[in-house]
């Protein structure tokens, strides 16, 4: 693509980074076993409706967790405020988030594995659905979708790359489910756009 692409892009109300639609992603899950739910400095970003949501699903998916995150959310409660005064999910000894659970080597959602097993209308929180995409609501009444670059997604990003898979493509299923079926229409018809002029 040419160099001249515009690095934001504005559809309807939201300001979306060209990243989105430039850069390529597919998660590499046999290479990082669900690292993302263990490393990093604080618990996954929770938007304003989701600790409700957690709370009111917990009984569904609590069995499938380890008891030593569930004895983190008896101690600590279904969500924690870090040090940017952000709600996120609690740490377990301040490493992977209590609502993990391991299987082997494999970290995997507590709360996902009773989504697909029927049992659970809350699949997990937004954040994690969407990364490498992280969403942010502006002053302005806008909402900015960006490119999250962590180094333990290197793969991720290479595998993306070696496969054809635009990061907005990996995450058809979450966009569509969050922001709709038309915005999720007009970044392939955007996409079209920037690579007919390349």
């Amino acid at each position: 693509m040419k160099n001249d692409i515009p690095t934001i892009i504005q559809i309807g109300d939201f300001i979306v980074s060209s990243e989105i639609l430039t850069e390529n992603f597919c998660c590499d899950y046999v290479k990082c076993r669900g690292c993302c739910c263990i490393i990093g400095d604080s618990g996954a970003p929770l938007d304003e409706t989701e600790p409700e949501l957690i709370e009111r699903n917990y009984e569904n998916f609590s069995k499938y967790m380890s008891e030593e995150g569930r004895q983190e959310i008896i101690k600590n409660g279904f969500h924690v405020v870090d040090r940017d005064g952000d709600k996120v999910t609690p740490l377990i000894n301040g490493e992977e988030c209590a609502y993990t659970r391991f299987e082997g080597d494999n970290c995997l959602c507590a709360m996902e594995k009773a989504y697909f097993n029927g049992e659970n209308s809350f699949r997990k929180p937004v954040s994690c659905w969407l990364y490498p995409i992280r969403v942010s609501r502006l002053s302005n009444g806008l909402t900015a979708l960006n490119l999250h670059r962590w180094h333990i997604c290197q793969d991720a990003f290479a595998k993306g790359k070696k496969e054809g898979i635009p990061v907005f493509r990996f995450l058809k299923e979450p966009l569509v489910h969050c922001f709709g079926e038309e915005f999720y229409s007009e970044l392939e018809e955007v996409f079209s756009i920037l690579n007919a002029s390349s």
